[in-house]
């Protein structure tokens, strides 16, 4: 095997980036879930979290950086299942908004901290985690989703039910995101569907 062969075979994408979206998926899903059933809404949002439902918080803010960490590979495993015809726009559109989302999920993260706080909740830390999640995360998520779909279409590596499960998706997170509560699960609901596309087609493959 030539040097540059066994640089290549190095450097492949790791059989385990395949299953990282669905990782993703199921791990923001469990923390949003975790979060929105354990911190009061509505009329209590203003009280501090019930001493039993802390457990579900700290859970919930222990899972977000590896759900981050999952997300980052599962951006790669979907540019290395592009391969190297993706687009220079539309991919530095994807990195872009993948890596910002990341980052605002982080902060939204540390931000819905404060809400720990026994005797002085933090209101101000609730509605900045909340707006941080809500009105920027998902719609970088939104980005995200919408490019991927695009770079799917253009290229056809795809199937068009997929890209048009994502166009509906990146629009829902877009539009309606910041104002229908509970909408944020369709970004993990959306990687689980491509991850297992993508982990179908290498199977094939194998």
């Amino acid at each position: 095997m030539a040097p540059t062969d066994t640089a290549t075979a190095r450097l492949s994408t790791p059989r385990a980036a395949g299953a990282a979206g669905v990782a993703f998926a199921v791990l923001l899903a469990a923390a949003m879930v975790l979060m929105r059933l354990a911190v009061p809404s509505g009329d209590g949002a203003a009280e501090p979290v019930p001493a039993g439902n802390r457990w579900a918080v700290r859970l919930a803010l222990e899972i977000v950086p590896f759900a981050g960490i999952a997300f980052l590979w599962f951006m790669g495993a979907l540019r290395s299942h592009v391969g190297q015809a993706e687009d220079k726009f539309f991919s530095t559109v994807f990195l872009g908004s993948g890596f910002i989302c990341a980052a605002t999920l982080f902060v939204a993260a540390a931000a819905a901290g404060t809400v720990l706080a026994e005797d002085n909740p933090s209101d101000f830390g609730r509605h900045y985690a909340y707006t941080i999640l809500a009105t920027y995360s998902m719609r970088m998520a939104a980005v995200f989703v919408l490019s991927t779909a695009m770079i799917g279409r253009r290229l056809g590596v795809f199937p068009r039910p997929l890209i048009a499960v994502s166009t509906l998706a990146g629009l829902v997170l877009l539009v309606i995101g910041s104002s229908v509560p509970w909408s944020e699960l369709v970004f993990p609901a959306w990687a689980l569907v491509f991850s297992v596309h993508i982990l179908r087609i290498r199977a094939r493959l194998r």
